[in-house]
């Protein structure tokens, strides 16, 4: 091998240099292709965390509109109640008001053939009209009606 020629030398050293130059060619191209892959698969998770979250917002927006509809729902409920408590109170008056309105009715059967003919046009106004004298034993009372029914 001392007698090669210097251009051989030359060639093979120039090889040498090729073979090295595509080794560290092959080496920044594996380099390169690992840091792709590696955007790649951080891409890829980026894009299913935006995913997660868009499902996770979609899901608590639902949640919330059907949140929003239940309470609405139960307010309206609420509102019907109350509603309901308070007309019950009207319907039964208290035994005062209940005394009160049987007094009235009774003045009024009494008083009423008085002005009769007043109230159809065929009268003065009656002007001895007496105050009348109410007693138990003329007035009912509905509550005892109900009562003597029941027993």
């Amino acid at each position: 091998m001392a007698n090669k020629p210097e251009s051989y030398t030359l060639m093979a050293n120039g090889c040498l240099f090729l073979k090295h130059f595509y080794n560290v060619c092959l080496f920044s191209q594996n380099v390169f292709l690992c840091r792709l892959s590696q955007r790649s698969a951080l891409l890829q998770q980026m894009e299913s965390y935006l995913g997660d979250k868009k499902t996770k917002k979609t899901w608590q927006t639902q949640a919330a509109d059907a949140a929003r509809r239940r309470n609405a729902a139960l307010l309206n409920d609420i509102e019907a109640a109350e509603k309901k408590l308070q007309e019950r109170m009207y319907l039964l008056p208290h035994p005062d008001t209940v005394k009160l309105e049987t007094l009235y009715w009774a003045s009024v059967k009494e008083s009423l053939p008085n002005w009769e003919e007043f109230l159809l046009g065929r009268a003065e106004y009656p002007i001895g009209v007496k105050k009348l004298k109410t007693t138990k034993q003329n007035i009912t009372y509905p509550e005892e009606d109900s009562q003597k029914q029941i027993l």
